[in-house]
């Protein structure tokens, strides 16, 4: 049977019965520190990864499945105060990530004000996960 969700966020399913992304835009920086030298261009060291953020955005229709409570179920995610796994449909485990902000706009509002239509954006950014040994092992030695 085919996986049911496009991307998995903690507990959270996006999918195209609900929460559908149409977008995801993920970029990635690398750290390298300038060694500025007389007469000549500076010298470059690499420190290692910089921040890695993802964006994703998309449209949720509340009448037509999943209800008006799926953004709220997305901050409340969000508000666990903890790393998240971050899991494509396909199975590529793409490890911890952090909500840093949750945006919503709502359209096509019915009598009662209710949405018909609501875009939204999520932004992640990778969790920096701790290696297997401390840094104090790494200085003074020992496994």
């Amino acid at each position: 049977m085919p996986n049911e969700h496009m991307m998995a966020l903690g507990d959270y399913r996006f999918s195209v019965a609900t929460a559908a992304y149409r977008e995801l835009t993920r970029s990635a920086e690398y750290r390298w520190a300038a060694q500025e030298r007389l007469g000549r261009l500076p010298a470059r060291q690499y420190l290692g990864p910089g921040p890695e953020t993802v964006s994703l955005s998309g449209v949720i229709h509340p009448h037509y499945r999943g209800g008006l409570g799926q953004l709220d179920r997305m901050r409340a995610e969000a508000g666990r105060g903890e790393p998240l796994d971050l899991s494509t449909g396909d199975g590529t485990i793409m490890g911890k990530w952090v909500v840093t902000r949750i945006e919503e706009t709502r359209q096509v509002l019915d009598a009662d004000s209710a949405p018909r239509r609501i875009e939204f954006r999520l932004q992640l950014a990778r969790y920096g996960e701790d290696q297997n040994q401390t840094l104090q092992q790494i200085v003074f030695g020992g496994g």
